[in-house]
């Protein structure tokens, strides 16, 4: 057996052989001189081959987009403007006159060294734009080589697809009812293949860096993408632990398939909103599979993860009202872009900054792109006219913040009406509590806005001085740490007391065992991903107000974390146990 460890990219665990897809990442490229005479003759073979990768690239544009909606399609539109961008095809140009050798060669170079230049950058996100790099150009060498690459749409058995590194062709083109996970070498959470892995609810591990050389055809691997595990050629003990966990999941599943259609209400009648959190809209499904009442925070980053162009209006407009409308009845919360710290964008440069978590990022990077800002704006106020949408603010630290934040969306409005365009005026906006001084001054920031959603990843981490992607200091990242709890209890109390309604889109809301306790505490919304729904929601079904406010005050009157966990696994044994 031999276990790897890499990036948890999309959760599940999945169980099936091998396939290893190599993509011929490095073919024989032939290198001959030419003449000045053939020059024409290269360049005209080139051009033949640029069209004809144009052709197959307008195909996949529009099977994602028909498909997936598209935001999936403007990952192609991004290489149809590789495709031609003038000065690329000038430096490819000026290349062949100058050496005189075989075109194939000339592209085989030019793509090399933009490879290893975007590589070489310490942007994580800018050096996945490689793979965009390596799709474009190994699509013209094949058109030029006549080669045909193995088509993964041909996969007729179960498998765990194993690569170096799978271009966004690859991801939309494969057979997804036979791919059950993804190992890949390369790859983390920001780049294409965990996005569209989640999306297509494929578990997925990458930047294992030695998957392709420890796997082989055919052999036995375990994935399990929540913890970022992947077993290749199991012991029969590994392999029946990952079986009985495999099993429970499918049984909790089916169980809780009862409970996802049913109301979130206490056994004393209180009725309590669970929403979902979404990052790309072809998770409306999921969304009213799992029984989620809405959408609490969609997160608006990935449409802005395109290389080559910042999203435009229509563009934004147009995914955010595919979600509306996607959800009739059902509110949905759009958050406004939240860039910066550990959200990084490509097109977006940030400059670098010496603690990029406390420097220019989210509402503060907006405030200061004004175009960027009300594009966005804008976009959002037209889909509200489509259904029943929010707007949340991310980071806000003060009311000036605040206060500029609410012009610039009167500005948005103002420039709407001017254009004719319909949008609901009374469209509710709210904000994200993050930081320890909004949670302070709750009570005024909720005076100017109609709800406050307690975002604990970031609370935590600004409350505890935890640099949650920091592993030396990750198991410090306690969401039951008393300051925490009197934190979150405070801001539930201003909120309600300016008259707010209060919700949570962090992940301590989808902690069962937290659930209890926000919800004696007098949250009113909690926001999650949309399988953590039904476990949720059993939860709730089966405890009564009374009991609840009684948990949650004997964990706030306790000294730690480790004796409220203690008391919240014996007190609610049973309940809200994963294996049951």
């Amino acid at each position: 057996m031999r276990k790897l460890q890499g990036i948890p990219g999309s959760p599940g665990v999945a169980i099936a052989p091998a396939f290893v897809f190599f993509d011929d990442d490095e073919p024989t490229i032939p290198r001959y001189s030419i003449g000045q005479g053939e020059l024409g003759g290269e360049w005209e073979r080139f051009r033949s081959a640029v069209e004809r990768a144009r052709e197959d690239v307008t195909v996949l544009r529009d099977r994602a987009a028909q498909e997936m909606g598209n935001e999936h399609g403007a990952i192609f539109d991004a290489h149809l403007l590789m495709l031609d961008d003038p000065e690329v095809l000038s430096a490819i140009e000026l290349s062949l006159k100058e050496s005189l050798l075989n075109i194939e060669w000339v592209l085989h170079q030019y793509a090399q060294t933009m490879v290893k230049k975007l590589e070489g950058l310490d942007d994580p996100v800018m050096q996945e734009r490689g793979a965009d790099v390596h799709d474009v150009t190994h699509r013209i060498l094949n058109h030029l080589m006549f080669r045909e690459r193995f088509s993964l749409a041909d996969l007729d058995h179960d498998v765990v697809l194993v690569a170096h590194n799978l271009l966004p062709s690859d991801m939309i083109g494969m057979n997804h009812s036979r791919v059950r996970a993804l190992a890949m070498d390369k790859g983390g959470k920001t780049s294409h293949t965990a996005i569209l892995a989640r999306a297509f609810e494929i578990p997925a591990v990458l930047g294992l860096g030695g998957a392709t050389r420890l796997a082989r055809n055919g052999e036995l691997v375990v994935v399990d993408g929540s913890a970022g595990d992947v077993l290749v050629d199991p012991d029969p003990d590994s392999l029946a632990r990952y079986e009985k966990v495999r099993a429970r999941s499918l049984d909790r599943e089916r169980d809780l398939a009862g409970i996802a259609q049913l109301g979130a209400a206490t056994t004393d009648g209180r009725e309590v909103a669970l929403k979902a959190n979404i990052e790309v809209p072809e998770e409306t499904d999921s969304v009213l599979r799992h029984g989620a009442a809405g959408v609490g925070l969609f997160r608006s980053e990935f449409l802005f993860l395109q290389p080559g162009r910042k999203p435009s209006e229509e563009a934004q407009y147009l995914a955010y009202r595919r979600v509306l409308e996607s959800l009739p009845g059902r509110p949905v919360t759009i958050r406004t872009l939240d860039v910066g710290g550990d959200k990084v964008v490509p097109e977006l440069v940030l400059g670098e900054e010496k603690n990029p978590l406390l420097g220019w990022r989210a509402i503060r990077y907006c405030l200061a792109d004004k175009d960027l800002f009300q594009t966005q704006l804008r976009a959002i106020l037209r889909a509200s006219a489509y259904g029943d949408a929010r707007i949340m603010f991310p980071m806000i630290s003060g009311p000036d913040e605040l206060d500029a934040a609410l012009l610039a969306l009167e500005e948005a409005k103002e420039t709407c009406r001017q254009r004719g365009q319909a949008f609901r005026d009374d469209l509710p906006v709210g904000i994200m509590i993050e930081v320890p001084s909004a949670a302070m001054i709750a009570d005024i920031l909720a005076a100017k806005v109609g709800f406050l959603s307690i975002g604990t990843n970031d609370l935590i981490q600004y409350t505890l001085a935890v640099d949650r992607g920091n592993e030396r200091v990750a198991y410090l990242h306690e969401p039951f740490h008393p300051a925490i709890l009197r934190l979150v209890r405070q801001v539930i109390d201003m909120g309600h007391a300016a008259g707010a309604v209060v919700s949570m889109c962090g992940e301590m809301a989808a902690d069962p065992y937290a659930a209890v306790v926000l919800l004696g505490l007098g949250l009113d919304e909690f926001s999650m991903s949309a399988v953590s729904v039904p476990v949720v929601k059993r939860v709730i079904r089966s405890v009564s107000m009374s009991d609840a406010r009684d948990i949650a005050a004997h964990v706030l009157a306790l000294g730690s974390h480790r004796e409220a966990e203690a008391y919240l696994r014996e007190r609610l044994r049973g309940l809200a146990d994963s294996d049951d």
